[in-house]
C-alpha cells in the first residue's frame, strides 16, 4: 500500500513541478504578495492632507497648527480663508480632515477655560476618518496638557497616560500583518493545489487510468494529500524566511510547534480542496469553487475586522472556519511565544475540522467514482 501511495505521490509532484507555469504560480506569487500586501494591507493613515481654518489671532492657535504640521501624519497642511473654502475643499476630496480653530481659542486656553476646536471629517472614507479623529484628539489633548503644565494645575486636571505596547513594542504594522498574510497565503496555496488535482485528472482524461490502477480510493486521496502538504509547508517556510530576513518579523515561539500547527491546518484546507476537486468537472469549476471558499474564509477569520464586531449569528459561523484558529496560532507563536497549552485550545478545533473535511472528501470521491 505504501509503495503505491509513494508512486502516486511522486507522480503528483512531477505533474505539478514539470509545468513551468505551475512552478511560477507556486514560487513567485506568494513571495511577491507577501512583500506587497505587508505594506498595502495596513490600517495606518499617514502622509495625508489637513485643511486648516484658523480664526484665532493669538499665539496659542498658531502653536496648535504648528503641532499638526510637525507630525508625520499630516505632511501637507492647507490653510483656508473661510468656511466656504473649507466646505468646497471637503466636497472635492482635497483632504479627509479639516481643523477649525475658533476666534476665542487662545483666550480660553490662557484663561484655563474649556477650549474647543472643531474637526471636520469626510465620512465617505469612514475608516480613515475614524483613525484620523483618534490622532487629532491625541495631538490636541497633549497640546492642552502641556499648556496647562506651565501654570498651577486646577482641580481635576487630567492624569498622564503612559501607554506600553506588549508583543509589538515599536507598534510596527508589519509585525501585525505578516503573520496574518502567512496564514492567508498558505490557505490559498494549499487550496489551489488540491482543488485542481482531481479536476485536472478528469479534464485530461487520466482519471480513468488512475481508477483502473491497483490504487484504492483512500490511497488516491492520501497520494494527492501528501504533495499538497509538502508544497504547502515549503511555501510557508519561504514566507517565514522572507518575513524574517527582509521585513524583520521575528519568530519568538517554538518552530516545532509552529510547523505542527501548519501541518494540521494544511490538512484541513487540503480536505476542503479535495472536496471541491471531487465535485468539480473542470479546472475552471474548481477555481470558482476555491474562490467561493477563500473569500468568506478570509472575511470571517478576523483579518479584515474583529470577529467580536460581527453579528452574533455570524460569529457562530466563524467556529467552522479553520483560518480563524490558525491566524491566532501563527500570530501567537511568532509574536508572543505562545505556550503549547494555549496553542492546543485553538489546535484541537483545527484537528476536528481536518478530520471532517478529509473524511468528507474521501466519501465524495468514492461516491462520484461509482
Amino acid at each position: 500500500m505504501w509503495h503505491r501511495i509513494l508512486t502516486l505521490f511522486v507522480k503528483e509532484l512531477i505533474t505539478i513541478c514539470r509545468d513551468p507555469n505551475s512552478r511560477m504560480v507556486l514560487i513567485a506569487p506568494p513571495t511577491i504578495q507577501l512583500l506587497i500586501l505587508a505594506f498595502a494591507t495596513t490600517l495606518e493613515v499617514k502622509n495625508t492632507t489637513l485643511l486648516v481654518l484658523n480664526e484665532d489671532a493669538g499665539t496659542v492657535g498658531r502653536d496648535l497648527v504648528a503641532r499638526f504640521e510637525g507630525t508625520p501624519i499630516f505632511t501637507r497642511v492647507i490653510h483656508m480663508r473661510g468656511v466656504d473654502d473649507l466646505k468646497r475643499a471637503l466636497d472635492g476630496r482635497v483632504a479627509i480632515a479639516a481643523l477649525h480653530i475658533p476666534a476665542d481659542f487662545s483666550r480660553d486656553v490662557i484663561a484655563r477655560k474649556p477650549a474647543q476646536v472643531q474637526l471636520l471629517l469626510d465620512g465617505r472614507r469612514s475608516n480613515s476618518a475614524q483613525i484620523l479623529s483618534g490622532y487629532a484628539r491625541e495631538i490636541v489633548a497633549r497640546f492642552i496638557n502641556e499648556r496647562l503644565a506651565h501654570g498651577p494645575s486646577p482641580p481635576g486636571a487630567p492624569s498622564t497616560l503612559r501607554p506600553r505596547v506588549w508583543f509589538n513594542p515599536n507598534g510596527s504594522v508589519i509585525w501585525s500583518s505578516v503573520p496574518d498574510l502567512v496564514a492567508t497565503l498558505t490557505t490559498i496555496i494549499g487550496l489551489v493545489i488540491t482543488s485542481l488535482s482531481v479536476a485536472r485528472e478528469r479534464e485530461l482524461g487520466t482519471l480513468e487510468q488512475l481508477l483502473i490502477s491497483p490504487l484504492s480510493s483512500g490511497e488516491i486521496i492520501v497520494g494527492k494529500t501528501l504533495p499538497a502538504l509538502l508544497l504547502g509547508l515549503m511555501e510557508a517556510t519561504v514566507m517565514l524566511v522572507f518575513g524574517r530576513v527582509l521585513l524583520g518579523v521575528p519568530v519568538l515561539g517554538s518552530l516545532l510547534l509552529l510547523y505542527g500547527s501548519i501541518t494540521v491546518y494544511l490538512l484541513a484546507v487540503i480536505g476542503v480542496g479535495l472536496f471541491i476537486s471531487a465535485l468539480a468537472v473542470t479546472q475552471q469549476q474548481a477555481i470558482l469553487g476555491g474562490t467561493v471558499f477563500i473569500v468568506p474564509s478570509i472575511l470571517l477569520s478576523g483579518y479584515a475586522s474583529p470577529i467580536e464586531n460581527m453579528p452574533d449569528w455570524l460569529q457562530v459561523l466563524t467556529y467552522g472556519n479553520p483560518l480563524r484558529y490558525f491566524m491566532i496560532i501563527v500570530k501567537g507563536i511568532m509574536l508572543k511565544n505562545m505556550p503549547f497549552d494555549v496553542v492546543f485550545v485553538h489546535l484541537w478545533p483545527l484537528a476536528v475540522i481536518a478530520s471532517v473535511t478529509l473524511l468528507s472528501a474521501s466519501w465524495l470521491f468514492r461516491h462520484r467514482m461509482k
